[in-house]
This record gives C-alpha cells, sequence and structure tokens, in this order.
C-alpha cells in the first residue's frame, strides 16, 4: 500500500520550472500489444468524461499542460512535472500563470499545439450548454488568454493552495480546430467526439461498440513513442468473462478481479495479482426526488428518518468479512482512506436495528402482516439499481436487501449493464443505486461529487455534473469552500472533516467499503507502480519484453489503422 499523501507546501513561485525529467525521444525494443478486458468507455471527449473507462482512453489520447507525480502532492506547482507546457511563470501576485507551450507538441492530424486551445479548452469546459462534470472543479480560474501563439495565461479570482492543481488536473487540452466547429449543445451526440484527435502518446485508431476500441502508438510523439505497438480494451461488462479472459491470455489485463477467485491468481503460470489501493469508495444513494417526477419529493427517501432507519440497519463490519473476508475496508464517508484528507473518527450511523425500527414507527411507517411496513397504504418497497460489472456491489446488495428486510423495508434488485446503469445514475432516474465515485485527491473532489454546483440533473436542462444524486446543503458547501482555499493543511482537513460529517448526519447515503482492489497482469507483461488516483497513468510505459510476445504482438503497426 502506498503511504500517505505527501502536501506540499504552497510558496509563491516566480522562476519558470524545468522540464527535467522528460520523456526520450526513442525507445528500443519497443512493440506488442496489451489487451485490456474492461467495462466500454461511455464518453471519448475529455469534458464529458465522468467514468474511470473513458478516462484511462482519453488519459492515452490526450495530454494536460503538466502532469501530477505519483505522491499526488496537490499544493503548489512542486508535485508536477511538464508536459504541453515545457515550462511555465507565475505573476508576482500569484494571480496568473503563463504556460509556455512545447513548440514540438503536435495535435495527432499534424497541426501544432496552440496556446489558443488552452482557451478553448477552459471555455468549453465552463460553457453550460455542455454541461461538464469538471466544470465544479475550475471555478477559481477567471480566464485564458493568448500572450502569442505559444504562451496561454490562466488567470485566477484569488490566489489559492490548488490553484496550479486546478489548471494541470483538471484540464485536458483538446484542440480546438478539431471540435470548435461544433457548436457546444451537439457535443454531447456528435460522432466527431468519438473519434478523439489528442495529442498524447497513443492515437486513437477506431472504436467498435460493444466489441473493442484500439489505440496505436503515436511513433512520432513530442515525448517519444509508447513502449508498446497498441492498445486494445475489449468490451466485457461481466467480471467473471473478463477473469476468464485474462487467466486464459486472451487478455493482458483487467480490473477487479473477483473476490472470490483470487485463489486461482496466485497459481496461474498466465497472470499475477496486482493489490491496488485507490481513491475510489462505494455507497447506496437513497434518491430524495421522485425518479418519476424529478421535481417532487420522493414519497420514501424524502424523509430523513427513513434515510437514517436504512443506514441503523446495516452492519457494516459483517458485510465488510462476507464480501471481501480480511481485504476490506469500510467507508467513512466521502473520502477512501488512501486520501489525506480522509478521517476514521468520523462517526457513521450505528448499527441499531431497534433503534431503526423505532424511526421507522415514528415515520408514520408501521408493520403489515407480511412484516413490510404501510404508511397510508402504500408501502415501504423501493428498487435499487446495480451494475452488473461489479460483483462486489452485487453481494452487497443482496445483504442490504436482506438487512432492510429485517426492519420492514422492501428492497428489489435491478442489475444493468454499464450504459444503462451509467444512462439512469447521470438522470436520477432510480430509488436507489449502488454507486461507486473515485474522487480526486483534494477537497475538489469532494465539491465534484457532492456540491450543489455539481448538482447533476436538473429538469429542463439535463446533465451538468457529477452530483446526480442533487444532494446540496450550504454548509457543505461553505466547509468545502474553506477547505480548498486556505493554505494550512490541518485547518484544510477540519474543514474537509466537518463536510464530510454533515454529509454524513444528512444520510443522502449509506457509505459501504472502501475500494482495496486486486488487478490481474499477464506475467509476460512489466508495468511501473501504478498511481493511485489512475492505475494506468503510466501505461505508455508498460512494457512486453521481446522473448515474451505472442502472434499478436507482431502484428505490423501499419495493419493496425483502419
Amino acid at each position: 500500500m502506498r503511504p500517505s499523501l505527501i502536501f506540499v507546501a504552497a510558496t509563491t513561485l516566480l522562476a519558470a520550472c524545468s522540464a527535467g525529467d522528460r520523456a526520450p525521444k526513442s525507445t528500443q525494443d519497443a512493440g506488442g500489444t496489451l489487451v485490456l478486458a474492461l467495462p466500454e468507455p461511455q464518453d471519448l471527449f475529455p469534458p464529458l468524461v465522468n467514468e474511470a473507462a473513458g478516462r484511462l482512453v482519453t488519459d492515452q489520447v490526450f495530454d494536460r499542460l503538466a502532469e501530477i507525480k505519483p505522491e499526488l502532492a496537490t499544493i503548489g506547482d512542486k508535485g508536477f512535472t511538464p508536459r504541453l507546457a515545457k515550462s511555465w511563470k507565475w505573476s508576482a501576485d500569484s494571480l496568473s500563470i503563463a504556460f509556455s507551450i512545447d513548440p514540438q507538441a503536435r495535435w495527432h492530424d499534424g497541426k501544432p499545439v496552440l496556446a489558443s486551445d488552452v482557451r478553448y479548452t477552459f471555455r468549453i469546459i465552463t460553457d453550460s450548454a455542455v454541461g461538464s462534470p469538471v466544470a465544479p472543479l475550475v471555478t477559481n480560474i477567471d480566464s485564458v488568454s493568448v500572450r502569442d501563439s505559444l504562451t496561454a495565461v490562466v488567470w485566477f479570482k484569488k490566489h489559492t493552495p490548488a490553484q496550479f492543481y486546478d489548471v494541470a488536473y483538471q484540464l485536458v487540452i483538446i484542440p480546438e480546430h478539431v471540435y470548435g466547429k461544433i457548436p457546444p449543445k451537439e457535443l454531447h451526440t456528435s460522432p466527431v467526439t468519438r473519434m478523439p484527435v489528442g495529442s498524447g502518446r497513443f492515437r486513437f485508431v477506431k472504436w467498435e461498440p460493444g466489441v473493442r476500441l484500439e489505440l496505436v502508438s503515436d511513433t512520432a510523439n513530442y515525448r517519444g513513442r509508447a513502449l508498446l505497438d497498441r492498445v486494445i480494451l475489449i468490451a466485457t461488462p461481466e467480471p467473471n468473462v473478463r477473469a476468464v479472459k485474462v487467466l486464459s491470455g486472451d487478455a493482458d489485463f483487467m480490473e477487479s478481479f473477483p473476490v472470490n477467485q483470487l485463489s486461482q491468481l496466485d497459481t496461474s503460470r498466465v497472470a499475477g495479482p496486482v493489490p491496488y489501493p485507490n481513491f475510489g469508495y462505494v455507497y447506496m444513494t437513497m434518491n430524495r426526488y421522485d425518479p418519476k417526477s424529478p421535481t417532487s419529493p420522493h414519497p420514501i427517501f424524502n424523509d430523513i428518518r427513513v434515510r437514517r432507519a436504512l443506514a441503523m440497519s446495516v452492519d457494516r463490519s459483517s458485510m465488510l468479512q462476507n464480501v471481501f473476508g480480511h481485504n476490506g475496508r469500510i467507508a467513512h464517508g466521502p473520502f477512501p482512506m488512501t486520501v489525506g484528507y480522509a478521517d476514521s473518527t468520523l462517526k457513521l450511523p450505528s448499527y441499531d436495528t431497534v433503534g431503526a425500527k423505532s424511526l421507522l414507527d415514528s415515520a408514520g411507517w408501521h408493520p403489515a402482516a407480511d412484516g413490510i411496513r404501510v404508511k397510508n397504504g402504500q408501502r415501504l418497497k423501493f428498487t435499487v439499481v446495480v451494475p452488473t460489472a461489479s460483483l462486489p456491489r452485487g453481494r452487497y446488495a443482496v445483504l442490504l436487501q436482506g438487512a432492510f428486510r429485517h426492519v420492514g423495508a422492501q428492497m428489489e434488485i435491478q442489475n444493468l449493464d454499464d450504459a444503462p446503469f451509467y444512462a439512469r445514475a447521470e438522470k436520477s432516474t432510480f430509488d436507489a443505486i449502488m454507486d461507486g465515485y473515485t474522487t480526486d485527491p483534494a477537497p475538489s473532489g469532494m465539491k465534484q461529487r457532492w456540491g450543489s454546483e455539481a448538482i447533476g440533473f436538473i429538469p429542463g436542462k439535463g446533465v451538468s455534473g457529477a452530483n446526480s444524486m442533487r444532494y446540496s446543503n450550504p454548509r457543505v458547501d461553505a466547509a468545502l469552500d474553506s477547505a480548498t482555499t486556505t493554505f494550512d493543511f490541518a485547518r484544510s482537513k477540519k474543514y474537509a472533516s466537518r463536510a464530510s460529517q454533515t454529509i454524513i448526519d444528512d444520510v443522502p447515503a449509506v457509505f459501504l467499503y472502501d475500494m482495496f482492489v486486486t488487478h490481474a497482469l499477464s506475467r509476460r507483461v512489466t508495468a511501473p507502480p501504478l498511481r493511485t488516483d489512475a492505475w494506468w497513468a503510466d501505461l505508455a510505459d508498460w512494457k512486453i519484453p521481446a522473448d515474451k510476445r505472442i502472434d499478436r504482438d507482431r502484428i505490423p503497426l501499419a495493419q493496425a489503422t483502419p
């Protein structure tokens, strides 16, 4: 397990940074095809990406101005290395940063990367017609101006500890000449956004929905070609099918190997285990709005007494042991324990079925003859939506079903494949949903999921952020604003904890477990240490040694293009 994050003290930096650790311009012994068995991406346009598979792909095809180092330091700029920007310089008052674009950087169609592309990226992310889930994370950026063709100046509303992080981590730079011709309101549906043109070390080749997506090494890339020839993502939503593929050698990698089959990785000569602590956590969201009438309160979950009673009926320790054995970790609210801002002293609703029943009684829900509670002729009955791609969430749903039944609530389980699951989540068309979220390594990650500015579905306007549950509390917003503006880490963590406890007390969700998973990787593949926030961050540096390559690795690179 990685140690806690290292937080760098914020200082006003006046000198430009160097590009010392950039990738070499050429590689030896590069080649091979890496096959990933994963759920299919939902979007390939960076401002709209809101799930891991989409980010995996776009992080290979596109670049940021600077890349965060493995320590994931979010304060100041010492924790970043150059990417599209070969250097940068702060203004004396720290209210602007001038980024110098690498003159060798090129889009995959051969056109140079320009400062105007940075300006365009910010404009699209903040355009309400686009509804980017990134928008709530860049509210401190006032504007982006173009000093000259290779110098973009980012202006800030105020000096904050993570203002460099807000730019470098959140803005994935996109080419204006490719996407600028499309009206912003059409970017959600335009076929152009499904054929991305970026500047990364891999270039997009083709996407056969439901089948496979292919990337190839950009051999003339300004940062040096990838060590792999190509990456193929085969759309595999079912975890057990992914496991079969990786154990048979048909795939080289899969996320979250089924916990009940981990022993197979210990004995397999084909694939081995890769324990992976990460920034994800899982919870069951209870929709406070009626999914059939999104401006009306939910007939069950609008009452905090019902939400709290259901949370009190959950024996988190027993469920964790049942699903993960000794490898699980209980969630302590909206920050996983791998993040430096996490707080294990937060008080979750206690396991108390007697108290839960008493709360339901006080809310007017009384047991009928069959044990299910009724109020004004309505049964205490609801449906939870579960992604088929997650075995742990599926098993938790069954355990929760039994726990809720014990206190008089009837929960039905609806299993959905990725596309319909994400569609239901984004549009808030659910009673309850087994949700999961991988946060950023800073309080801004909480703002994206739990802040009012990030509310996802707004009736009549559609999707506008990652807060699809439409949770809102001004005290949470105020605490998170304080957490993201103080330069004192201890104070920042205190504010983040205050926001977390307020969320827990509001009971918009039942927090269940932090994601601590075991990936499966082919024994023929050599990979650098996996970055905690994104295991794919250094995918271009994964390697298949020449003596371990198989037939699919020997396809000439030119034959991979359509």
